[in-house]
């Protein structure tokens, strides 16, 4: 039942994607589309909760589309329900949040066709149980999503952004294609249910692990295939931006666990090497970047990948356990990397959404811009707050029970047989450790060049709050992130089945821990009481805030702000964004960003402004995407020549191909 409801969903979303097209230039566009698609993510995100907490059997469905002999397979099964779940989780809030910051966008007609079948594509992909229906709905959504990020392609560097979007795509695609042509194999079973049932050589099985990281993991933003992110979701509307950061790189997450974990059979441990090395680095890289960013929008971009990078993590520790058959590690491994898929659409999408609140409210997305709105947007501010604490780790909330939960099986690696796991491991989770620290760093500087200070600019000074559709998405969302951080257990729970499926057991039941506590292993090695946290930070809180206002004196003294002695009340005086990542930049720029700095101070009595400029690279886009690009653009410019041949040239040539394709299939037999 919860998948023909499910199947029916995606049909109604496709409808209304028609009539968004229909109704774009409408007074009844907007609420139309938003509210409908708020009401059908709904209906999914129940069916979702429903096989997953329900423990139904599995369920499929066939249909007579796509290919001629294998129709539109579709199932439900736990891992699909769980991530049914939280892509209807995101897309119902995102769209609770247009109907509100909607009424900002100046082309509709760009947006409310596509922003269904975004949430349409992202559905079936879940739900598809064969090759060809998972590959069209991969592409819905991909092409989907383009249209989303070129909707205000009028923009400086949108049209680029998209561009670089549709290429990594479009390899992505292909690189997920050549992995279920391999899992297919000859007898090309392309059915999910036939693939499990084969058995692949070792070296079949390397190549896909590959193809699968470079599809899945160009979709996800791992390093360094991480790109086109930066680019594309600031182009975007921010609530469409929420969704592709929060929920598109978590279904991208589904597929390379369907894959490896389901598809492709038992692992290998030197699987677990790469899956590890590159969440590692990933999650750095990713903060070390949204560290040196001014734009508020691509600073959560990058902050995706490191993101990314700790669910590939706990990923690839699960799979590290499971070769060595640890499948009680490997249940808490996976436990850690799917509790942080659901913290990440919480926080992620809250932060965004916030983002596009002060986008709309001041024009602005460059931190030097802004600053002083925590006086003028103190809701916005405050449910931002809450989104930057989750992010950065901090108890009690969400993001610190799933970044605890992978140290916990971080610290079981000693029981890995081989040595090379046992010396990556503790690195690893010491990057993970620096990432977390680089999360508070940023988010604390995040919040405070935005919200904090003065008012750097006239459209922060005129800032207004955000409407009431919007809060309400900012503020549900926040309080999802406090009751997954103090009553982790139930979250626990409710992954339990997907867990199961995947890797043959699971975590302790949590319920049955007395006072809400969690447990990953056993009570005498490590517990963790959320709520008992939570009511310690309220109780001293307002303990210390007792105590100042009752014995403080009443007296007080106004004088200007001490300012290292110049009490100067100009916005320049305040500390930057730049100023605040300058310490990062001068530990890691060298060999990171290949950071340039240049100082313009004039000599005593000039009365020119001092300058200091500085500027970072991403190594990755240098090193490897341009010259693949120059390389591209010199072979079309050689081929050029090729477009003014006459019909007997262009017979000719198909003429010699034909012949050189015959010839290698003669040599290849």
């Amino acid at each position: 039942m919860p998948l023909t409801v499910a199947l029916y969903g995606v049909l109604g979303l496709a409808i209304v994607a028609v009539a968004g097209a229909v109704t774009q230039r409408g007074a009844l566009g907007r609420p139309l589309v938003y509210g409908l698609s708020a009401a059908i993510s709904a209906t999914l995100l129940a069916a979702g909760l429903d096989a997953l907490l329900g423990a139904l059997a599995p369920e499929t469905a066939t249909l007579p589309l796509g290919l001629p002999w294998l129709g539109a397979r579709f199932r439900l099964d736990a891992l699909s329900a769980l991530f049914l779940a939280v892509v209807n989780l995101g897309a119902l809030a995102a769209s609770l949040y247009a109907v509100g910051y909607g009424r900002h966008e100046h082309e509709p007609a760009r947006v409310l066709p596509f922003y269904p079948a975004f949430l349409a594509g992202m559905n079936l992909v879940v739900l598809a149980a064969d090759a060809f229906t998972f590959l069209l709905s991969w592409e819905t959504m991909s092409l989907a999503s383009w249209a989303l990020v070129m909707a205000h392609h009028r923009e400086e560097g949108n049209a680029r952004a998209g561009y670089v979007y549709l290429v990594m795509a479009s390899f992505g695609t292909l690189a997920l294609l050549l992995a279920f042509g391999l899992l297919a194999g000859a007898e090309g079973g392309y059915a999910f249910d036939g693939i499990r049932n084969v058995e692949h050589a070792p070296a079949v099985k390397a190549l896909v692990l590959i193809l699968v990281l470079v599809g899945a993991g160009s979709k996800a933003g791992l390093v360094p295939l991480h790109a086109w992110l930066p680019l594309a979701h600031p182009a975007a509307p921010s609530h469409v931006s929420a969704l592709m950061s929060g929920v598109m790189t978590k279904v991208a997450v589904y597929g390379f666990v369907r894959i490896v974990f389901d598809l492709l059979g038992p692992p290998v441990w030197w699987w677990s090497v790469v899956v590890l090395l590159l969440g590692g680095v990933t999650a750095v890289l990713g903060l070390l970047y949204a560290l040196m960013e001014r734009d508020l929008k691509r600073l959560l971009a990058y902050s995706t990948v490191e993101n990314v990078g700790i669910v590939f993590i706990g990923l690839g520790l699960a799979l590290a356990f499971r070769a060595n058959k640890l499948d009680w590690a490997a249940a808490l491994a996976l436990t850690a990397a799917l509790f942080h898929v659901l913290n990440h659409t919480l926080f992620k999408s809250l932060l965004f959404f916030g983002a596009g609140a002060v986008l709309a409210a001041t024009g602005q997305r460059n931190m030097e811009r802004l600053g002083g709105l925590i006086h003028r947007m103190p809701k916005t501010a405050l449910a931002f707050l809450v989104g930057a604490a989750a992010i950065s780790a901090l108890p009690p909330l969400n993001g610190f029970v799933s970044e605890w939960l992978t140290f916990q099986a971080v610290l079981v690696s000693p029981q890995l047989p081989q040595w090379g796991l046992k010396f990556l491991v503790p690195a690893v989770g010491a990057m993970l450790a620096l990432s977390a620290a680089l999360a508070a760093t940023c988010f604390v500087r995040a919040f405070g060049i935005a919200f904090l200070g003065r008012p750097r600019s006239p459209e922060a000074a005129g800032a207004t709050e955000t409407d009431r559709w919007s809060l309400g998405a900012m503020f549900a969302f926040a309080a999802l992130c406090v009751l997954a951080g103090v009553l982790p257990g139930h979250v626990i729970d409710a992954l339990s089945p997907a867990v199961v499926s995947l890797a043959g057991a699971r975590m302790p039941v949590q319920a049955e821990v007395p006072w809400w506590s969690i447990v990953p292993i056993a009570e005498s090695r490590s517990s963790y009481n959320g709520l008992l946290v939570f009511a310690f930070s309220a109780i001293s809180g307002l303990l210390a805030a007792a105590l100042i206002r009752g014995f403080a004196t009443r007296r007080f003294r106004r004088a200007p702000a001490w300012d290292c002695g110049f009490p100067d009340p100009r916005p320049e005086t305040q500390y930057t964004a730049d100023s605040f990542a300058q310490p990062i930049r001068r530990v890691f720029g060298t060999h990171v960003f290949a950071a340039r700095e240049r100082v313009d101070m004039p000599a005593p009595g000039d009365t020119r402004p001092g300058r200091f400029r500085a500027r970072v690279h991403d190594l990755v886009w240098d090193r490897v995407y341009a010259p693949v690009a120059k390389a591209v653009e010199y072979g079309a410019r050689r081929l050029n020549p090729l477009q003014a041949l006459t019909i007997r040239r262009y017979l000719s040539l198909v003429f010699f191909s034909l012949i050189l394709m015959l010839a290698v299939l003669a040599i290849w037999r």
